[in-house]
C-alpha cells in the first residue's frame, strides 16, 4: 500500500511562510517523480511544483514561480514545498502527488498516487 502524507498546512497572513512536507511509504522513493498541487473551492485542480526523481529537475506553475521551491531528500523518502511570500490567492488544499515516471505540469490524472491534503490558508 502506497501512503502519501502531508503535513505542514495552516493559518499564515500574507507575505508570511509555509514549508509543506509529504511523507511517503511503500514505494521506491528514489524512482518516483513527485509533485504537489492544489485545488480552490469552486477551481480545477492546478498544478504547484515537480521534482524529478533524481531531484535535477524542477518545475513551477506561473503563479507560484520564484515564491516557491520545492525540494526533496530521498534518504527520508519526504518532499518538502517552502512557501513564501504567500497571496491569498493561494489558499487551497494543496495535496502531494507521485509517479513512476517524469513530472507533468498538465494532467493530474497520470498521478497514480495522492496523499489527503493539507489546507492552506492565507489571510489579508
Amino acid at each position: 500500500q502506497v501512503q502519501l502524507v502531508e503535513s505542514g498546512g495552516g493559518l499564515v497572513q500574507a507575505g508570511g511562510s509555509l514549508r509543506l512536507s509529504c511523507a511517503a511509504s511503500g514505494l521506491t522513493f528514489r524512482e518516483y517523480a513527485m509533485a504537489w498541487w492544489r485545488q480552490a473551492p469552486g477551481k480545477e485542480r492546478e498544478f504547484v511544483s515537480g521534482i524529478s526523481w533524481t531531484g535535477q529537475y524542477t518545475y513551477y506553475g506561473d503563479s507560484v514561480k520564484g515564491r516557491f521551491t520545492i525540494a526533496r531528500d530521498n534518504a527520508k523518502n519526504t518532499v518538502y514545498l517552502q512557501m513564501n511570500s504567500l497571496k491569498p490567492e493561494d489558499t487551497a488544499i494543496y495535496y502531494c502527488a507521485a509517479r513512476n515516471g517524469p513530472v507533468s505540469e498538465r494532467r493530474s490524472s497520470v498521478y497514480d498516487n495522492w496523499g489527503q491534503g493539507t489546507q492552506v490558508t492565507v489571510s489579508s
